[in-house]
């Protein structure tokens, strides 16, 4: 047997048993234990507790122990694995599910399914995941994010976590990590849903979009409340994940962030409902803007989390690589100007292929940073979307070439107190000021890339 069918199987016996299928951490010691890895490696790759991966470790034994009829342990996991006859495992996988699993042409009873939940209306699972990627991008190529994989995936499986905002400037990777995210965990879902906010839907739309995707016993309802009200059925019946990507595009501009659309203020409810209302699915909300929502909801042991995603790091090198750009000893110090934001180096890599026969010493010895056009347009955007106490303050930070405190600028700009700190609040929230702590004090700063843009597009006109 394979890694995969091991999987596989394992994953029914779970389900079995549990009703659940599979999480994330007995996945990592199933694979673990088949590479020859011990605890604490495993417990450091997942990054858990070797006592609680111990725990999960003992629990998974003892489910596979029951459905191969022998003591099964981390020990003797991969000797009995690779000794074992399986008599039409396919056909055995399909039987797990009822009430037995046919190992070396032993019938072995299981307890038979249940589902924590059990839902009033009962409805056919589909056997595969239905996968609806609607107008989704695709992907070509994945940069490194193991790290943040693991704890998305850790939030989704492990802890059930019901909705999550995945959030970063514009250009840093969200939709792509989303995508690569769906891939790595898809077989643990019934139904997977991308969606693109881009063009600012109503509620209605979109409820009425995602309803049609599953089983429909009846016409769709034509009522939003009961569009919502259905919605949440279906994510209690079946494991569902529905990425909806460009979230900020429900947003007003020259607006605070996280102020919505006249005829986008539905979508409130729906999330706050899909925090608090208990069912086995997740949603995941891609934005350049933190919406207000979570803010309120994402406190200790509340199924509600925000992740922040940053600098690609030394994996841009693959960027660079792909535009076969030269002098890679200066490639660590192109992504660092440029924040290790994908789309950022993308742009600029282009323009040293094509100006600078892809020679990045010679690049770098021009002034830093370079926006090439489509950078500036890029940024121009999210520019527009600014308050002006925004625009005024950030004017300010450009001007500075330290991290500064918000009381530096108490009586050097022509805003009351409050108007000063919720516009940081407001900068910080679009992922505009990066912050430091120093001395038991938070700074703030515009990068190299943003104040050179505000610089040439405010300070000089």
């Amino acid at each position: 047997m394979d890694i995969a069918e091991v999987l596989k199987l394992a994953d029914e016996l779970i389900f079995a048993k549990t009703g659940e299928h599979i999480d994330y951490l007995q996945k990592a010691i199933l694979e673990g234990t088949f590479q020859g890895r011990t605890y604490p490696q495993i417990a450091d790759a997942t990054h858990s507790s070797e006592g609680h991966t111990r725990d999960i470790g003992s629990e998974l034994w003892q489910i596979l122990s029951e459905g191969f009829g022998k003591e099964i342990t981390k020990r003797n996991f991969r000797s009995i694995l690779e000794k074992a006859k399986f008599d039409n495992f396919s056909s055995a996988i399909g039987r797990v599910g009822r009430d037995y699993v046919a190992i070396n042409n032993v019938n072995i009873c299981q307890e038979k399914a249940r589902s924590p939940t059990p839902p009033q209306n009962p409805q056919q699972t589909p056997t595969q995941p239905h996968i609806d990627l609607g107008d989704a991008p695709e992907i070509f190529t994945f940069f490194d994010r193991t790290h943040q994989l693991s704890t998305l995936e850790n939030w989704i499986t492990q802890q059930r976590t019901r909705l999550i905002a995945l959030l970063g400037i514009s250009g840093i990777g969200k939709t792509t990590l989303s995508l690569g995210l769906i891939n790595q965990i898809k077989t643990g879902f019934d139904y997977i849903i991308y969606r693109s906010l881009r063009f600012s839907p109503t509620l209605d739309a979109t409820l009425t979009n995602l309803l049609q995707i599953f089983p429909q016993p009846t016409e769709t309802p034509q009522n939003t409340d009961t569009k919502i009200s259905q919605l949440l059925n279906h994510l209690r019946n079946y494991r569902c994940l529905i990425v909806l990507d460009d979230v900020q595009m429900l947003f007003c501009s020259g607006q605070p962030p996280g102020e919505y659309k006249s005829d986008c203020e539905d979508y409130q409810l729906l999330f706050k409902l899909i925090a608090e209302v208990c069912h086995q699915s997740c949603l995941m909300l891609n934005s350049s803007e933190k919406p207000r929502e979570i803010v309120r909801l994402e406190k200790e042991y509340h199924p509600v989390r925000s992740f922040e995603l940053g600098s690609l790091g030394i994996a841009a090198k693959e960027i660079l690589n792909s535009q076969k750009l030269s002098d890679r000893e200066t490639w660590e110090t192109l992504i660092d100007i440029y924040q290790g934001n994908p789309l950022w180096l993308e742009l600029t890599a282009t323009l040293i292929q094509e100006l600078f026969g892809g020679r990045v010493s010679e690049f770098l010895q021009c002034e830093m940073p370079i926006l090439d056009e489509g950078l500036q347009s890029q940024l121009s955007q999210q520019f527009q979307r600014l308050t002006q106490p925004e625009l005024a303050v950030v004017t300010h930070f450009a001007n500075l070439a330290e991290p500064v405190a918000v009381s530096y600028f108490f009586n050097k700009i022509a805003l009351s107190p409050a108007e000063l700190v919720n516009a940081v609040r407001s900068l910080r929230s679009r992922f505009l000021l990066d912050a430091v702590e120093e001395e038991k004090i938070t700074l703030f700063s515009l990068n190299p890339v943003l104040r050179h843009y505000v610089q040439s597009r405010y300070v000089s006109n």
